[in-house]
């Protein structure tokens, strides 16, 4: 099966549908390096703050629970489909909060991968709670796993470890290993100059990411990419990016904004 791209440019490809049916069409053994931010089903009804006001955390039926089991049947189907697509010595990470990430991590083991690290990633200007019936969720968890237990995956120790990262992480210090806890704010206003997507990472957690976990030339697949800033860092890195969405209105964001860092 052929699937045309929506969008290709360059080392930035976008393609539009099912990540599990589009990765059908793509070789086994073709990414380095996988990131997902896959949906955390949280569009329940609920409130949320943002910018100091309430409003809904509906993001789209894309993010509505079908139920515990079918959530964990779902995250399990693109995490089997990513397995075939990553080469031997690749390794994915995948994002999420307490609603995903344990169903995801669970996934992963029946998958057979090997989890190498779970990661906070703290979040210091993080939106208040407006019940107040239970803690201030202020921190996102992601998970780091190798796809082959024998073989040796990528990891830029020195990088990671002597790296600039304490001039914008308080909890790291220079010169000491990268622990597993990550002080990183949410995107800045001008990571959304091209349009907003309701679950958009930072640039400087993918940053980290993709110099952590990949080399220059390298090929990284995001099968949920929204916003795709895991291919705007990959390509600010000399890395290859391939981005996948159901959605048309992000592909769209997307090209947007990848044309007006690289296309100027």
């Amino acid at each position: 099966m052929t699937v045309r791209p929506y969008y290709e440019k360059g080392n930035f490809k976008l393609y539009h549908g099912d990540c599990v049916d589009v990765m059908k069409s793509f070789p086994a053994e073709s990414f380095d390096m996988i990131f997902a931010d896959p949906p955390y089903h949280l569009s329940n009804g609920g409130f949320t703050c943002h910018g100091g006001k309430r409003v809904s955390v509906n993001k789209g039926e894309w993010d509505r629970s079908m139920g515990a089991a079918d959530d964990f049947n779902f995250h399990l189907r693109w995490i089997k489909a990513c397995r075939r697509v990553l080469k031997k010595n690749g390794t994915i990470w995948i994002s999420g909060t307490y609603h995903s990430i344990y169903a995801c991590g669970f996934a992963l083991q029946l998958a057979g991968y090997r989890i190498l690290n779970d990661i906070t990633w703290y979040k210091p200007n993080a939106s208040p709670n407006l019940g107040c019936r239970c803690f201030t969720a202020s921190h996102e968890s992601l998970i780091w796993a190798s796809k082959d237990p024998d073989a040796r995956h990528t990891f830029n120790y020195d990088a990671m470890k002597n790296g600039n990262w304490h001039e914008r992480d308080m909890l790291k210090k220079q010169g000491k290993q990268m622990r597993s806890v990550w002080s990183i704010a949410t995107p800045k206003q001008s990571e959304k100059k091209s349009g907003k997507h309701p679950a958009q990472k930072p640039e400087e957690l993918l940053r980290r990411i993709i110099l952590a976990a990949t080399d220059e030339g390298d090929l990284i697949l995001d099968p949920f990419t929204g916003s795709s800033t895991t291919g705007m860092v990959a390509c600010m890195h000399c890395r290859g990016f391939v981005g996948v969405d159901t959605e048309k209105d992000y592909l769209d964001l997307s090209v947007r904004r990848f044309e007006s860092v690289f296309c100027v």
